[in-house]
């Protein structure tokens, strides 16, 4: 369970390992505010290693979404596994973010 952060054509790339949870939220939201402050403004979160989503996870990704919009910047979410996407749409997230089905797909456009 974590997060890898690296970057590509100046796109700030977060990888989840395992759960986002109430345990490890927090440091989500470190890591993405930092690179924030340090002025990246495209992020792509990535949940192809992803199994389960909790509702505090949820929440931090809507906290981060607000942040990064108020910055003049973007969040997408990729690599959603079929549980998770319909997680977004029952929570009418998926009209918050926008969710591709890969990665290359995210990137594209940016």
């Amino acid at each position: 369970m974590g997060f890898q952060v690296s970057r590509s054509d100046g796109v700030t790339l977060v990888d989840v390992e395992g759960q986002l949870i109430v345990g490890n939220r927090q440091e989500l939201k470190q890591k993405v505010l930092e690179h924030l402050e340090n002025g990246d403004r495209k992020f792509v979160i990535d949940f192809s290693s992803t199994g389960y989503i909790d509702s505090s996870g949820l929440g931090v990704l809507v906290s981060l979404s607000k942040k990064i919009r108020e910055q003049g910047g973007e969040l997408r979410l990729s690599s959603l596994n079929e549980d998770l996407r319909t997680l977004f749409e029952l929570t009418k997230l998926d009209t918050l973010f926008r969710i591709t089905g890969t990665r290359a797909e995210a990137l594209e456009g940016f």
